[in-house]
């Protein structure tokens, strides 16, 4: 059975919380994260069996980060744990290689059977939302290809948040001049010429949040 876990959220109590839960349905937790580049370094330390990712987490969202997972621990299997339930959030998560989808919205058992209907090969959507999703997928509705590299990516997300570019070679480790150059790339990739753009793009396609 798959049973070693990560859990990325940024809040220390919900972490806590989430660890006590997965302890009484026989799951271990073998490391945790606050934030989505801690997450990528602790699975390619541990290599989890899954991975529990909070959507909203600061530097690298959920579903970045489980896009990232694929690449550094393709053996694990990402749940995420999100407050939205529309269409394009699941299709979304789905396009990221995501094999569980809790909202936040429901009882905290519904993480549990998500853990074990993934820990045995399977997917887990939470009650309301999986319609939805089948309906998506028969009319072809799903969300276009996104353009951006994970770096440019995650500058944007820290753009949207308010970081200045300085702040943004900070936080990813690299130089100033780096951070500017993606930033020039995505905005000309996008065909927009300010921050307020950019913030405006980073909310409407869910890298960050109102």
């Amino acid at each position: 059975m798959f049973n070693r876990v990560l859990i990325a959220d940024d809040h220390a109590l919900v972490r806590e919380g989430i660890g006590i839960l997965i302890a009484r349905g026989g799951f271990t937790v073998v490391a945790e994260a606050s934030n989505g580049q801690e997450a990528l370094a602790q699975a390619s330390s541990y290599q989890p069996d899954m991975a529990v990712l909070d959507m909203s987490m600061p530097i690298m969202n959920g579903l970045e980060t489980a896009q990232e997972l694929r690449r550094l621990s393709p053996r694990t299997r990402s749940i995420v744990l999100s407050r939205h339930d529309g269409v394009d959030y699941v299709l979304a998560a789905m396009r990221a290689g995501i094999r569980g989808y809790v909202l936040k919205s429901q009882s905290v058992l519904e993480l549990l059977q998500a853990l074990n209907d993934v820990s045995t090969g399977g997917v887990y959507l939470s009650p309301g939302i999986s319609g939805a999703v089948v309906d998506a997928v028969r009319t072809n509705s799903s969300p276009v290809d996104d353009p951006l590299t994970g770096r440019e990516r995650q500058i944007l997300k820290l753009v949207a948040e308010g970081y200045s570019t300085k702040e943004c070679a900070t936080i990813l480790g690299v130089s100033v001049k780096t951070a500017d150059s993606h930033r020039t790339r995505l905005m000309r990739k996008l065909d927009i010429h300010g921050t307020a753009g950019l913030v405006r793009y980073a909310v409407r396609h869910h890298f960050a949040e109102v």
